[in-house]
């Protein structure tokens, strides 16, 4: 998905992302600010994801919106 959509959905995206990876928290997601390439490096420091997975992880997550 292209960076500027997935921005453009970040405020619908946040309940969903806090509910699947609870360890993030709400600084966490302020900090990223919908920036999906901050999201999937976050994703990758905190649940250990290699680059394809978080891209793979998002992916999911946009596509059951």
């Amino acid at each position: 998905m292209n960076s500027d959509i997935f921005e453009g959905k970040w405020k619908q995206l946040r309940g969903q992302i806090q509910q699947k990876w609870g360890d993030l928290t709400n600084d966490d997601l302020d900090r990223i600010g919908g920036a999906r390439t901050e999201f999937e490096g976050l994703l990758q420091e905190r649940y250990g994801y290699t680059k394809e997975r978080a891209r793979r992880e998002v992916d999911d997550l946009i596509r059951d919106l």
